[in-house]
């Protein structure tokens, strides 16, 4: 039996804070308890009132939460913050760096002296491991992203003090989601600064499925400001429509089709997303969603059971935030929130569709004036105006710098990934070239690199300008390589 506060709640789930562990937990509501009196599952958990009513509450940290911060801009410092999210944990990922600190809890394996009297260790050796929670502090050494675990793994030496851990002994951290963890810095630039503040503010956010579907394929996808991830990627195999082996084609439609609309209830929760956009080439999406509204009528969403799986599809998952939570949705919550699904037409069912779909003018008007948004826009514009006007747009690091060195960059565009360069003199210049643009009156977006549109950008050397002023000159120039400037500052693995 352990306590815990109670936090918030949404229809059939209860969340917890455990005593003394700072971990949350999430429960699904026992159908013979009407208040938050206690919890069996496996454990019991009890439960003080709740701070809200329920049902129906949102969750009150839907972006990253500020717990403390002691920094100022240009100075050293700190901040203690909550990650919340997918999103969070890729700001959080871009804000910690090599020889930063950073204190977070920790489990550390340990082992124990010899049990029992005189030696006699009973049996089970002259020692026991135990793994134990510890709070510890490590100066940066390297620092790694799972986009698809949602975690940063922080490596570095230990600073703290503690009978376990050896003071300079190498510790990794792993920092997950609803965890405190505190950064430590010696100095905070505009970039850095930046970063955080979009991260806690509550606008940032522009989340939008997406369903790519073609006859025996689709893929899940949940598009954030700054992080696509894959959701979940269903197959089937498909008969001939034509033939002997067509007369299982029908049947095989169906079985492909529960299976995804199974899929879109378990990893897409329709009560918090903008929109949910089906797309396709073909008549796959039309097919699809006509398909589900029978479904819909058919059972009525008082009697929907919310099973629609089946068949022998091959499916692959991918675990993120949304797939733990997994959402209790039937059909009846498909009919509920129909209006908010909108199809539109791409060329592929692939996650290079991605780009296709969310230029369209349907799911624009959907994000809005949000970060993603703008920034596809930005996109957009230095394309046109480098096939219509190739004197005012250029790429590359060089050039780049030259044309601000003549004072002639109205747009910097610019992936997030030039600031993780290991060299912290060379991200300075980084940092100073974004600074100097914005004084000059010039417009800067940092483009993320989880998202469709940096990725794109990662293909021109991830930096480029639209000019003020035609530069012919410069734009034919071919300029020596800036040492150090002259590639990606991006993991392998996230290119």
């Amino acid at each position: 039996s352990r306590t815990g506060s109670f936090l918030w709640t949404n229809p059939g789930f209860w969340r917890a804070r455990i005593d003394g562990q700072g971990s949350y937990l999430r429960f699904r509501k026992p159908s013979h308890l009407p208040s938050p009196h206690g919890i069996d599952s496996g454990q019991r958990v009890c439960l003080d009132p709740p701070t809200k009513p329920f049902p129906g509450d949102e969750d009150p940290c839907e972006k990253m939460k500020i717990v403390n911060e002691s920094f100022t801009k240009g100075g050293s410092g700190s901040v203690k913050l909550i990650p919340d999210n997918a999103e969070d944990m890729w700001q959080l990922f871009n804000l910690l760096r090599v020889d930063d600190h950073c204190e977070a809890v920790t489990f550390r394996k340990v082992t124990r002296g010899g049990v029992g009297a005189g030696g006699d260790s009973g049996g089970r050796g002259s020692g026991e491991s135990e793994r134990i929670k510890v709070k510890l502090k490590v100066l940066v050494t390297s620092v790694t992203y799972d986009g698809d675990g949602e975690a940063i793994r922080v490596k570095g030496r230990n600073t703290t003090e503690t009978e376990h851990v050896k003071l300079g002994a190498y510790h990794t951290l792993d920092i997950d989601t609803q965890r405190p963890v505190t950064v430590t810095k010696s100095l905070w630039d505009t970039i850095d600064v930046d970063r955080l503040r979009y991260a806690s503010s509550p606008t940032a956010n522009a989340d939008v499925a997406v369903l790519l579907i073609t006859e025996g394929l689709a893929n899940i996808f949940l598009v954030g400001a700054s992080v696509v991830s894959h959701q979940q990627k269903v197959e089937k195999q498909m008969p001939r429509k034509t033939g002997a082996a067509g007369l299982g084609y029908d049947k095989a439609l169906s079985t492909f089709h529960k299976n995804v609309l199974s899929a879109v209830l378990t990893k897409v929760d329709l009560e918090k997303i903008k929109c949910l956009v089906v797309a396709g080439p073909g008549f796959a999406k039309e097919t699809f969603l006509s398909w589900c509204d029978l479904e819909s009528q058919r059972f009525g969403s008082s009697s929907a059971s919310g099973n629609v799986s089946g068949g022998t599809s091959t499916t692959t998952t991918t675990t993120t935030s949304q797939a733990s939570s997994k959402p209790d949705q039937t059909l009846g919550t498909f009919a509920k929130h129909r209006k908010k699904i909108v199809q539109t037409h791409c060329s592929s069912a692939f996650r290079g569709a991605l780009k296709e779909v969310l230029e369209t003018t349907t799911v624009a008007r959907e994000i809005g004036n949000t970060k993603a948004a703008s920034e596809i826009k930005a996109l957009d514009v230095f394309f046109e105006t480098l096939s219509s006007k190739p004197d005012r747009a250029l790429y590359g690091p060089a050039h780049v710098f030259a044309a601000n060195e003549l004072g002639a960059v109205e747009t910097l565009l610019i992936q997030d990934g030039m600031f993780r360069n290991p060299d912290a003199n060379q991200r300075r210049r980084w940092v100073a070239l974004t600074e100097e643009v914005a004084t000059a009156g010039g417009t800067v977006f940092v483009f993320s690199s989880a998202h469709e549109s940096g990725r794109q950008l990662g293909e021109i050397t991830g930096i480029a300008a639209t000019l003020r002023f035609p530069l012919p000159d410069l734009v034919d120039a071919e300029l020596p390589p800036i040492e150090g400037l002259d590639g990606l500052a991006v993991d392998a693995n996230e290119a």
